[in-house]
């Protein structure tokens, strides 16, 4: 699984002129298509013509690779140009957050009581702490306080991940994938709002409206949308003790004092209530593999990160982590990674290291979109499109592909149909 899928002789070599590489390439591939057909009980019977016409849709900044089940390449063209992969860079994180956390790792969250009342939470990165949760959590947490007559403040601790923490390619837009991440966040750091005659109201039931998120929605200027809190002033987790705050009074816990940040001290502080989360690792993974929720991937690949180097958590340390994990335990160099999503346009990798990740993913690809006998993970920017993925035979062995469009206009859609014609 881990081995090199040709001979690396054949990829060093730089010299070569592309108009000699071009004909070679076409050549070794065609001569791969034949020893594949020559072998008995092969599912899928690609016709010359077939490769060449997939040959010929596939530009300069442009590669194409697919394998049949046994590992061996069926085509490929430029599979080792260094491309943008886009958001089929989530199939690689989400190995990486499998590898170092576990399939059936869960995320939690702490609720510490100091010698003044104050109600501390910690929180360690859970990527699916949403108002239902908050809800139930708070549901709990309101038991555990009955014999407290008020608490005073509430005091949020996001030092798990350090602050400000930026991911590359995620802008100020308002939308739930520029998301920032941080260790103490809900819902995503969204809010989804409308206005209606009576003024706004939440697009979203199980979400209250708060005069937190009310304030910022004022100067948005918007009918309806959805805002995305920051690290500016500690919006991200002011927002999250909020609706914490909101719940708990929801539960007839009566408050003194404000959100505001702070620290929990171990020595000092009593641990009343540990929340673990309802979602494994791998439940995440196949949530963010539909959705390709950029801020998921990223909490995971910091996660990671801990793991690998301790706390706190940075993008470096991911990043870190994640390559790490390709060198070792892939034995695969040379790719270009900033951040795990894919949303940032430096981020670089080849067809032909998507194909051993492919490989690594074989027994998760449950956890992918599936279509009919397919299961894949796009990928799109400003000019590029991407897919990556597995297509069962008829006796449900997998083909590996890899799809990925640089070039300013094309789209997966002209190579992937005709794999797929050929894999009938």
């Amino acid at each position: 699984m881990l081995q090199s899928l040709m001979p690396q002789s054949i990829y060093r070599n730089n010299n070569m002129t592309n108009g000699i590489k071009t004909r070679l390439g076409i050549k070794l591939c065609l001569l791969v298509f034949l020893v594949v057909l020559s072998r008995p009980g092969l599912a899928a019977e690609f016709r010359a013509a077939d490769l060449n016409e997939i040959s010929s849709l596939i530009g300069d900044n442009d590669s194409v690779l697919f394998s049949d089940p046994r590992g061996e390449i069926l085509f490929a063209k430029n599979e080792r140009k260094l491309l943008i992969p886009a958001s089929i860079l989530k199939i690689f994180t989400s190995l990486v957050s499998l590898h170092y956390l576990g399939k059936d790792y869960r995320f939690s969250t702490e609720f510490y009581i100091d010698s003044d009342s104050n109600l501390k939470v910690k929180g360690y990165g859970d990527p699916l702490l949403v108002s239902e949760v908050v809800k139930e959590i708070s549901q709990t947490l309101a038991q555990r306080l009955q014999n407290f007559k008020a608490v005073h403040d509430l005091v949020m601790d996001d030092s798990y991940f350090k602050q400000p923490l930026t991911i590359p390619g995620v802008s100020s837009s308002a939308q739930p994938y520029d998301a920032p991440n941080g260790a103490l966040c809900v819902n995503f750091n969204t809010v989804s709002f409308k206005r209606t005659t009576s003024g706004y109201v939440s697009a979203e039931p199980q979400t209250p409206l708060l005069p937190y998120a009310l304030k910022k929605i004022g100067t948005s200027e918007l009918n309806r949308g959805r805002i995305v809190f920051s690290h500016k002033g500690d919006e991200i987790t002011i927002y999250a003790g909020k609706m914490f705050q909101y719940f708990l009074r929801e539960n007839g816990i009566r408050f003194n004092g404000r959100v505001r940040i702070g620290r929990v001290s171990r020595r000092t502080d009593s641990l009343i209530y540990r929340h673990t989360s309802r979602f494994s690792v791998e439940q995440i993974v196949a949530k963010l593999l539909e959705f390709s929720n950029n801020f998921t991937t990223n909490q995971l690949l910091i996660s990671c990160g801990i793991r690998a180097f301790g706390p706190p958590g940075t993008l470096n340390k991911g990043v870190s982590a994640a390559l790490k994990y390709a060198g070792e335990n892939m034995q695969m160099e040379g790719m270009e990674i900033f951040e795990g999503s894919g949303i940032y346009r430096k981020n670089r990798i080849s067809a032909i290291q998507m194909d051993r990740i492919l490989s690594a993913f074989l027994h998760s690809r449950h956890l992918m979109r599936r279509e009919g006998r397919e299961y894949y993970k796009t990928g799109t920017l400003h000019g590029v499109s991407t897919r990556a993925g597995f297509i069962e035979s008829q006796n449900g062995e997998p083909h590996r592909y890899v799809v990925m469009m640089n070039t300013p206009g094309k789209t997966t859609r002209s190579v992937m149909r005709r794999i797929l014609q050929g894999l009938e």
